[in-house]
């Protein structure tokens, strides 16, 4: 028995099974994506008094909550109107009513944001119907905003549940635009973004540049609380306030291209001007995202920005070295890909192989065109819609120096024997990492810092005694 496992964990790594890996159609294994709801609850704890509403099965509810909770370690609120095998027959409409019943006597909510998972979707539940039905038997007050998304889990991903949500919510908070009374307010969108620190990081360069803003949804006080002793269901998130102003905004600045598509074609039907940008990873991300705003507002770049750009470029000159030239496979979400290899390609970095699970055409078209655009990314390969096995294949058959990617990485990295840098969502089994920014200028020194500091711990952990120096 073991000579034969033994055989097959040989075989596993040939590329003969290789090529049969790629071969296959319709199996997945390991997705480097998650559901569409999982996406919708993380939007909605962004918002003042909002209260996630899963019309689905309770375990639907427990999963995304527990997947939140491991990646940031914080209580994460929300309930389900616990679908069972009777509702797949009769229709979820009666769970809905007496969920929302329950959920505005118990919490109070200042916003509901209801949306779907594949029960709902499958048996084809109308929930725009369901809630006007709840409102006229009065489980909920007429007056109560319910914000409402259809994310069937079995098609798109948590990014695209993200932006369905994001438009739903809009779409039930904000008063119509009145050209005459715009608000003179930047808004923010930040797109799925797993780290509370690189949200923190956006108000304080935006506070820098002395911009008037709203970052749209805010989860850094939600889902990064401080402990005081006491719990607060609704900590912080964009108030509802600038919620019902939010049409009335003279521009939305989108900071991921790719995860909120729904949204702007959404805002530009409404005739407000819509910028989306790439997510400011590296220098040159970085360089754009200043650039917009400095043209939002009109004023010259403040000299503490100018200084901290500086620095960054100081740590990449002294780091410089231990990247350049080395191989790197990286796995995630279409922007924070766009992100991490521009910034490698800016370190003389060679990304190899870039695998994303959701990927779109629009995004394999732009990664493609950044590859070509550098030396360093001439070997580069995007595998789009494969995963995290397909990914497996490709470190055993043309192995490479690192790999980058989310703590699902971290099997196929161990089989490779090569190390393996968190960055993504979800990162369950490393702590705090979501409090370092990897945006902005201070986020490029956190990345070379993570990058370099992991190859040389490496170099020291299979160092011999004759090369266990003190210095690197």
């Amino acid at each position: 028995m073991e000579a034969c496992t033994k055989v097959t964990k040989e075989w596993l790594n040939t590329q003969e099974y290789r090529v049969k890996n790629f071969a296959r159609e319709k199996l997945v294994i390991n997705p480097a994506k998650a559901c569409q709801p999982l996406g919708a609850l993380f939007c909605s704890l962004g918002i003042e008094g909002s209260l996630p509403f899963v019309h689905g099965s309770q375990g639907c509810a427990a999963y995304f909550r527990s997947t939140l909770s491991r990646h940031y370690r914080e209580p994460v609120a929300a309930v389900s109107d616990s679908m069972t095998e009777d509702s797949a027959v009769f229709g979820g409409q009666s769970n809905l009513i007496e969920g929302l019943k329950n959920a505005n006597a118990l919490y109070s909510p200042k916003v509901i944001s209801m949306f779907t998972s594949c029960m709902a979707e499958v048996i084809g539940d109308d929930i725009k119907a369901y809630l006007g039905n709840a409102k006229d038997q009065g489980a909920i007050p007429q007056e109560l905003p319910v914000a409402l998304a259809n994310t069937p889990s079995f098609k798109g991903s948590h990014i695209t549940g993200y932006d369905t949500m994001l438009k739903g919510l809009i779409d039930c908070l904000a008063e119509p635009r009145q050209e005459d009374k715009l608000n003179g307010r930047l808004y923010i969108v930040p797109g799925f973004d797993p780290y509370t620190a690189n949200l923190r990081e956006y108000k304080r360069l935006l506070q820098v540049m002395d911009a008037p803003y709203t970052l749209l949804p805010d989860q850094s006080e939600v889902l990064d609380a401080p402990n005081l002793g006491t719990y607060e269901l609704y900590p912080g998130g964009t108030t509802i306030t600038e919620m019902k102003d939010a049409l009335n905004a003279p521009c939305f600045l989108c900071l991921q291209t790719y995860s909120t598509p729904t949204t702007q074609k959404y805002l530009a039907a409404k005739e407000i001007p819509v910028k989306a940008i790439s997510m400011p990873i590296g220098i040159g991300g970085t360089d754009k995202f200043i650039e917009a705003i400095a043209q939002f507002t009109g004023k010259e770049v403040p000299g503490e920005i100018t200084n901290e750009r500086g620095r960054s470029i100081d740590a990449m000159t002294d780091a410089h070295q231990y990247i350049h030239g080395k191989k790197f496979a990286l796995f995630g979400d279409p922007d924070i890909l766009m992100g991490l290899v521009s910034f490698l390609l800016e370190m003389g970095g060679e990304p190899v192989h870039i695998l994303c699970t959701n990927s779109t055409p629009l995004f394999k078209k732009a990664m493609e065109g950044l590859l070509a655009s550098s030396p360093y990314g001439q070997g580069g390969t995007l595998y789009a819609g494969k995963d995290l096995w397909h990914l497996r294949s490709l470190l055993v058959t043309e192995p490479v120096d690192m790999l980058i990617g989310d703590s699902h990485g971290k099997w196929a990295a161990r089989d490779a024997d090569i190390p393996h840098v968190r960055v993504g969502f979800p990162i369950t089994d490393r702590v705090n990492l979501h409090r370092y920014p990897i945006i902005g200028y201070s986020g490029v020194i956190n990345l070379i810092t993570m990058i370099v500091n992991t190859f040389l711990e490496e170099k020291d952990r299979t160092s011999t005694d004759t090369y266990f120096e003190m210095m690197r």
